[in-house]
């Protein structure tokens, strides 16, 4: 039996959580395909290990610095915010995606990113997408009822705050910079670093003091 695709109205009632539904098939279908090239000479292992090394070093921690650096060096983040990549460079971060463009949350403002046609993520800087990311509901709802989509992440906004999202794309990838919480005034840079979550450079959360 073939299933049916779900349609817009049955996607916007199906909540984003995170987890790794459906995983299990990938990742049985990707060592199946690995031995398969291993066995047959077409991969060797080394070469294995230094694309899986290179897929798993970037991480939130990458880009929470970042964040970090913009609340305590005003210079650094008006650059940070007209050239992603440029500012990146400066702290040692090479974005290998296309365009890096940051947006930041006010009082007023606040940014979600997602992407509706694939998973396109800044991956050299965060590391991995999260699986909801990637999923379809959270790629169909963040755009038709983004206010839902960031209540079901314990984020209600006031009704003030304008709810501003951007789609990535190919040639396009967007990180927030959310705003610095209150209290944080005589924080350190690497003390205020460990405060930035990876979902708060997504849109999905706030940092919280």
């Amino acid at each position: 039996m073939i299933a049916t695709p779900a349609s817009p109205a049955e996607m916007s009632a199906v909540p984003v959580i995170e987890g790794h539904q459906g995983s299990d098939y990938y990742a049985l279908m990707t060592r199946a395909l690995h031995q398969i090239l291993l066995e047959e000479g077409l991969l060797a292992p080394e070469e294995t290990d230094r694309v899986i090394a290179a897929l798993e070093a970037p991480r939130p921690e990458w880009g929470a610095r970042l964040v970090a650096r913009a609340w305590v060096d005003p210079a650094f983040k008006a650059r940070l915010l007209k050239d992603g990549a440029g500012a990146a460079a400066e702290l040692g971060f090479t974005i290998k995606e296309a365009q890096l463009v940051v947006v930041e949350n006010t009082d007023d403002l606040h940014n979600v990113i997602v992407c509706t046609l694939c998973s396109c993520y800044p991956r050299s800087l965060l590391g991995q997408p999260p699986w909801w990311y990637i999923s379809k509901s959270y790629r169909a709802r963040a755009v038709r009822a983004p206010r839902d989509v960031l209540k079901e992440f314990g984020l209600d906004l006031p009704e003030s705050v304008k709810v501003r999202v951007h789609d990535s794309n190919a040639d396009m990838r967007y990180l927030v910079l959310p705003r610095r919480p209150a209290g944080t005034e005589d924080a350190s840079e690497a003390d205020l670093a460990r405060l930035v979550t990876r979902d708060s450079m997504i849109g999905t959360a706030i940092v919280a003091p």
